[in-house]
């Protein structure tokens, strides 16, 4: 079979202007990147964001392997099917970090024929969002140096420093840093250290403003440090607010391309939701909804971290009621979940399967809290067996769950005709949408929800320098829900305990304020803001050829 990029490659685009023409969309509505990418002009964004909304449909999945699981495969197969079925649909997916496409996991343009193209663009430069994103934090982290560095008129303790500098790279390297070395003109020693850009509090802001104003506002909100009484220190204090908005200012339009069967996609913003809320913009989403009858989009990882943030902080803060939900499942997650190796899953093994389906049930009980119709799709991969499929349906049959084959990789929208008409028949049904908890509720009493509710934790530990944390933010974090960042590989924060793990408890080592983005990010286990590169990264299968051509990107 081709490749990603192969098929990506032999497909005729049409020019953006077209597929924007089907949707209504005029050609000084547009802001075109050449002729298969656009952004939605600043009018056009205001003017639907009041528009009749559509039915927005999310994505999500059973805790992944560590290839992952297909889940913007599905997406966008869904979003082709349902064009084909005759539904007036539009896509709203995250953008690629860097970081994954030249490590393991791979990008995010969806795969096989349910793809978003063009395909290399979106995962390597694409229209410069995250670029934007990575120069509005820096520059917020040189003024706060430079501040520092000139006289210090706020007093700042640089031993309490809150914030990071970024880069959209899986780097190791640049965790922990010493900055400001080499003497008095180069500024004032102090640990330091790189997290990856999407994990950063100004990709958050982009993903949840709804407005220019907004996102300056939410700039001057962040909390960048304390100073030697403790008070606290907002990148309003050191007016950065203006010009990070400034370095922002054509990020925050979202960008439109199209499937690999002319389906319109808007994709924009990529914060990762294993280390943040895991969802692209609300701006896009919104739009998407104004423009089509439905919008489908996706939430990172497993139910368990993009699903319940989609809901708990992003639906919450913009207002967002979805009516369904899809839940992706593959033979191989529920395999490895049932305890088999990552280099056997091509091996039938119904007896794995069974004591990994445990998950799929997981999941499916953390959404139906949420009030939401559930579909479950099959991401049906060439190595599945017809046993192994006919024993995810059966389950899902007894548990009173619709559930539908998914074949999109390697049929494109024909291959997901039975999941499009499941996923209406859902939507169609009341829903009952609510959040997990009231985010008037303790800052504590949040996070224990969710790892009860949602992880299936006995209790909750904070570590004395997460007390700490929480005793500095007092009534800062007040009314403000939380974004817990843990492993995408189990519900626990244990990423060896796999299937549905009971009578374990959540660590929660340290607390952060993203009051810019308005959330508590609580970091659980051992999970890292900064990546590192695998033994044989992605990069280097990578190269370009004498005609400019790419290979080897997926």
């Amino acid at each position: 079979m081709l490749t990603d990029i192969q098929i990506a490659q032999q497909t005729v685009m049409r020019p953006i202007t077209e597929v924007a023409a089907e949707l209504g969309i005029a050609d000084d509505q547009l802001e075109l990147y050449g002729r298969y990418k656009a952004k939605l002009s600043e009018e056009l964004c205001r003017r639907l964001a009041d528009a009749p909304q559509g039915k927005l449909i999310l994505v999500t999945a059973i805790n992944p392997t560590p290839a992952g699981e297909g889940k913007t495969t599905t997406s966008v197969g869904l979003g082709q099917a349902m064009a084909k079925i005759g539904k007036k649909t539009v896509i709203a997916l995250r953008e690629p970090s860097l970081g994954p496409v030249f490590g393991v996991k791979g990008g995010a343009a969806g795969g096989g024929y349910a793809q978003v193209v063009p395909m290399e663009d979106i995962n390597l430069h694409f229209t410069g969002d995250i670029h934007a994103v990575t120069a509005a934090n820096n520059l917020l982290c040189a003024l706060l140096d430079n501040h520092i560095q000139q006289g210090n008129a706020l007093n700042i303790d640089p031993r309490r420093i809150l914030i990071s500098r970024c880069m959209d790279m899986n780097d190791r390297e640049l965790r922990s840093i010493i900055a400001g070395l080499g003497g008095k003109a180069n500024g004032v020693p102090r640990e330091d250290g790189f997290i990856i850009s999407v994990a950063s509090e100004v990709m958050a802001i982009l993903c949840l403003a709804d407005s220019i104003a907004d996102l300056k506002e939410r700039f001057g909100r962040i909390l960048i440090a304390y100073t030697y009484s403790g008070e606290p220190v907002f990148a309003s204090d050191i007016n950065a607010q203006g010009a990070m908005t400034a370095l922002m200012k054509e990020a925050i339009k979202p960008n439109l391309v199209q499937t690999l069967e002319g389906t319109p996609a808007l994709m924009h913003g990529g914060p990762f939701a294993n280390i943040a809320h895991g969802c692209n913009s609300v701006r896009a989403t919104r739009c998407a909804m104004g423009l089509a009858d439905y919008c489908i989009t996706e939430a990172g990882f497993g139910s368990d971290l993009g699903a319940e943030k989609f809901f708990d902080i992003k639906c919450r803060k913009a207002g967002l009621k979805p009516s369904a939900v899809v839940l992706v499942a593959t033979v191989r997650a529920l395999k490895y979940n049932g305890g088999i190796a990552k280099d056997q899953l091509k091996d039938e093994n119904l007896e794995a399967l069974e004591k990994g389906i445990v998950n799929l049930r997981a999941h499916i009980d953390n959404l139906t809290q949420f009030g939401i119709p559930v579909v479950v799709a099959i991401n049906r991969f060439p190595t599945d067996t017809d046993a192994e499929l006919a024993a995810v349906k059966q389950h899902c049959e007894q548990w009173g769950v619709r559930c539908a084959l998914s074949d999109v990789f390697g049929k494109g929208g024909d291959g997901g005709i039975e999941l499009a008409q499941a996923v209406c028949e859902a939507a169609d049904e009341p829903s009952d949408f609510h959040c997990l908890y009231d985010a008037a509720d303790s800052l504590e009493d949040k996070i224990s929800a969710i790892a009860r509710k949602v992880y299936g934790a006995d209790r909750v530990e904070f570590t004395a320098e997460a007390k700490k944390s929480i005793a500095a933010l007092g009534d800062m974090a007040d009314g403000l829900p939380v974004c817990i960042a843990k492993t995408q590989y189990s519900l626990s924060d244990d990423p060896t305990k796999l299937g549905r793990p009971t009578g374990f408890t959540i660590s929660v080592r340290n607390v952060r304020l993203s009051r810019g983005a308005g959330f508590v990010v609580a970091l659980t286990g051992d999970i890292m803001t900064m990546p590192g590169l695998p033994r044989v990264p992605a990069a280097n299968n990578i190269d370009v050829g004498e005609d400019g051509s790419i290979s080897g990107l997926f």
